[in-house]
């Protein structure tokens, strides 16, 4: 399955119009629509729709409940499962259950985290991150009409709710259920690893989230049994695995987590042209349980932290502040020689973190004219292709989209620029442009990849030490026999090594690349890449 995400408005126009889309969908060969926050949210700012005003009506400007339910049915014609996403972690301030809690009702007010003083919240503050501390300061916000400090982890209209409380837990089970009655397959769970507080903690990855998810799973497993979970955890690498489930949590709890790791890596592969820090990261992560896989991806909607692990780094002789400082420097085209043109989104003073946004296009260099772009944006995707589990390709990355000019031109933008990265489909004959073959070239690493059972999500996924520092070795282990993934993340022509295909058995005469058709040339018995190449070899006769 190939999956792709966009925003409704920004794709097509209204839910009705998505619908009249699925031919270019399919042509891709997506089975899975990734559709962003459509449920209404509550008017003016609103975090891009994550401060969810109703969690059973759609957004105007969209539609109806109705439009919905006719376009996942539209979608389940062609083949395609709809993806929502689901806020666990807060609603709006003018959700009906905050304005209960406003209106002086007890019972609401006890499903949020309500404190008379500033006692508990400076003890919770002491330990606590801040999300958006450019323009969201803090963990806690004053309200008037509540007479209290409510918890706010993301911003002041995003009130966190009590998942202490089972009312809210049975709450969210029943809007789980009535979205799947419209024929929602898989939810997106926004900030889940947000929703459990624990005093001297960052709030976050709290094993009480597993247990509850699992809670969640088992109903929609009973009533629903279509419905994929899939977590929207982007926490660091030792704590991403116990989202698809560790212990007595595995394989019941989501059944898709972003691989946020690999993201992360695949950028800095492509800044320093070095694999050795992305190889020693992923070998950290166990494979997922086997009824469950990794969603990856080179872009989505957000923007991107450098998530490395200082340990990883130190593990192969880098230092981790330095390098994150650079990656921020090099992709927002302030060190350089940088070919990357984006922009630092919410940059820490305390911790010197800085965020970046951008298109894949523009952090790839094809706003600043380098020649070797296209390669890059290639190379990225064939990687996503070729790991395992779910790939999802952001809107326009198939079309190699720029940075959007004119982000903050709309006052409810004017503040946020990952804007910078949500630009409008472009439908007019300029949509049939291919001037840099990034199209062509990703349907071709679209369809090689649906005909290579290698490359199913249930076979295991192994990262080899690099031989070869600027080459990523990807094993794809299958019945068929094994499926090398080798990816050069330089500018500069590489070479797989003999001693690798002899030790996976491929040094035969039945060795073949899939993406060329044909049998690679060697040389001294190494299989030589291009500047940004990737070979997927494997052996034909068996």
């Amino acid at each position: 399955m190939v999956g792709y995400a966009a925003y409704a408005d920004r794709f097509a126009g209204t839910l009705a119009d998505v619908g009249s889309r699925t031919a270019y969908l399919r042509e891709l060969g997506v089975g899975y629509l990734h559709l962003m926050p459509l449920l209404t949210p509550r008017p003016g700012e609103n975090d891009g729709g994550y401060a969810v005003m109703d969690y059973r009506s759609v957004r105007p400007d969209l539609g109806t409940v109705d439009d919905l339910r006719a376009l996942t049915t539209t979608l389940r014609g062609e083949g395609i499962s709809l993806c929502l996403d689901l806020v666990l972690n807060h609603v709006a301030r003018e959700h009906e259950w905050a304005v209960a809690a406003r209106a002086g009702d007890r019972d609401k007010r006890a499903w949020f985290h309500v404190f008379d003083d500033r006692g508990m919240p400076d003890a919770y503050e002491a330990s606590l991150p801040e999300v958006f501390p450019d323009f969201a300061p803090g963990n806690f916000t004053w309200d008037d009409e509540l007479a209290g400090w409510v918890w706010t982890t993301f911003n002041d209209y995003q009130w966190d709710v009590n998942w202490a409380n089972p009312a809210v837990l049975c709450a969210y089970a029943d809007i789980i259920l009535s979205l799947a009655n419209l024929g929602v397959e898989v939810f997106r769970l926004d900030a889940i690893a947000f929703i459990w507080k624990r005093l001297g903690t960052a709030c976050q990855n709290q094993p009480e989230v597993h247990d509850l998810t699992r809670v969640l799973r088992t109903v929609a497993r009973i009533a629903a049994p279509a419905v994929l979970f899939k977590a929207e955890a982007i926490v660091g690498p030792a704590d991403l695995p116990a989202y698809l489930g560790v212990g007595q949590h595995a394989g019941r709890v989501s059944d898709l987590a972003y691989h946020n790791g690999l993201m992360v890596q695949i950028w800095s592969m492509l800044a320093s042209g070095d694999t050795r820090l992305a190889a020693h990261a992923l070998q950290q992560l166990p494979q997922p349980p086997s009824t469950t896989a990794w969603t990856t991806y080179v872009r989505c909607h957000d923007d991107i932290g450098w998530a490395i692990a200082d340990e990883d780094a130190h593990a192969v002789g880098i230092d981790p502040y330095a390098h994150r400082r650079f990656l921020s420097d090099w992709y927002s085209g302030a060190y350089p020689g940088s070919w990357a043109r984006g922009l630092v989104f919410q940059q820490n003073e305390e911790t010197g973190d800085r965020r970046i946004s951008g298109t894949l296009a523009s952090l790839a260099g094809l706003e600043a004219g380098d020649p070797d772009a296209a390669a890059r944006i290639l190379w990225a995707h064939a990687v996503i292709l070729g790991f395992g589990g779910l790939p999802v390709i952001w809107m326009g990355d198939e079309l190699g989209l720029l940075n959007d000019t004119g982000w903050a031109d709309d006052p409810a933008h004017a503040a946020d620029n990952r804007w910078v990265h949500r630009p409008t489909m472009p439908w007019g004959p300029a949509s049939h442009d291919d001037v840099h073959g990034i199209r062509a070239g990703l349907r071709h690493l679209l369809e090689v990849r649906a005909g290579l059972p290698h490359l199913h999500a249930a076979s295991p996924t192994e990262i080899w030490d690099p031989r070869d520092p600027g080459v990523l070795l990807v094993v794809r282990r299958h019945p068929r026999g094994p499926l090398l993934a080798a990816s050069n993340a330089t500018a500069q022509e590489a070479w797989v090594a003999a001693d690798v295909l002899h030790w996976l058995g491929l040094h035969t005469d039945g060795l073949h690349d899939a993406l060329t058709g044909a049998a690679p040339e060697l040389h001294d018995g190494a299989v030589r890449l291009a500047p940004y190449g990737t070979a997927w070899l494997h052996d034909r006769s068996r």
